[in-house]
């Protein structure tokens, strides 16, 4: 059955480590978006930290969607809202207190700024900020607001930290929320259920496609749910091993353009 909707994470995947998109990836992405083919990206991002690429790849028709906060957030590129799932304020509480027991550094994704309770805050909160465009307050876990829509938190650190700590937080919240670990200093949590898997299957429903009618390609763990969700599961050359083991078929790394290098074997050359 021939693709229709091409689902593909950005940092690892679309983006080379300079976090820049490749001019074969561009190409690729538009001569698919030309010919009708559905284009989601699908990020742990919120929409401000995809932005810039968007722009670059000129995604305009009405049948490019971005699924954002690892599948908290699904939404049309003109700003339409298909899919919303958020953290509750006692869902912060749980995990921030968690956070203090364990010695870790955490923050949470707000719409339109991160916040943490952190005095001394994590190089890799700065990092995020800056990565994906939104402002960073300092905020006490009394100074938060109730009302605050919180699509996930997470847990920061440095990775020989996060790495001693994992075991840990999957265990406490893994029944109950979604946990991905996103990058070596990145774990996630968000609502449960909550995923890119999920999130791409009902996109793809509302568009009236089969999962054979879905390409997803992806590196890391928060991918790994598309992975295995499409029936085109494509990993990247660098991707994680659970990623590689799980896809029907392996591309070249995301300094090699194995975005480009997939669309084209498994769309274009259809």
């Amino acid at each position: 059955m021939s693709i229709k909707l091409i689902a593909i994470d950005l940092d690892g995947t679309l983006l080379n480590d300079n976090k820049q998109l490749t001019e074969a990836n561009i190409a690729a992405i538009n001569a698919a978006s030309k010919i009708g083919i559905n284009v989601v990206l699908c990020t742990g991002r919120p929409i401000t930290g995809i932005q810039r690429y968007l722009t670059q790849l000129d995604l305009t028709n009405e049948k490019e969607y971005a699924v954002t906060y690892n599948g908290a957030l699904a939404q049309t590129l003109t700003g339409e809202t298909l899919i919303k799932h958020t953290l509750s304020f006692e869902d912060y509480l749980t995990a921030e207190a968690f956070s203090r027991k364990i010695g870790v550094h955490f923050h949470v994704d707000g719409k339109n700024h991160i916040y943490t309770a952190n005095k001394n805050i994590s190089t890799y909160t700065v990092g995020e900020s800056f990565l994906v465009e939104m402002g960073l307050r300092y905020r006490a876990v009394n100074e938060m607001d109730p009302n605050l829509e919180m699509p996930k938190v997470m847990f920061i650190d440095d990775p020989k930290v996060l790495s001693k700590a994992r075991d840990q937080i999957f265990a406490k919240f893994q029944d109950n929320f979604s946990v991905v670990q996103s990058e070596p200093y990145f774990i996630e949590l968000m609502p449960q259920n909550v995923s890119k898997g999920n999130a791409v299957t009902e996109l793809a429903a509302r568009l009236n496609l089969t999962l054979d009618q879905v390409m997803a390609i992806g590196d890391q763990g928060n991918d790994l749910s598309m992975i295995k969700a499409a029936g085109t599961g494509v990993a990247m050359e660098n991707a994680i091993d659970e990623v590689k083991q799980n896809a029907q078929f392996i591309t070249a790394n995301n300094n090699e353009s194995g975005v480009a290098k997939a669309i084209q074997k498994f769309v274009l050359e259809k």
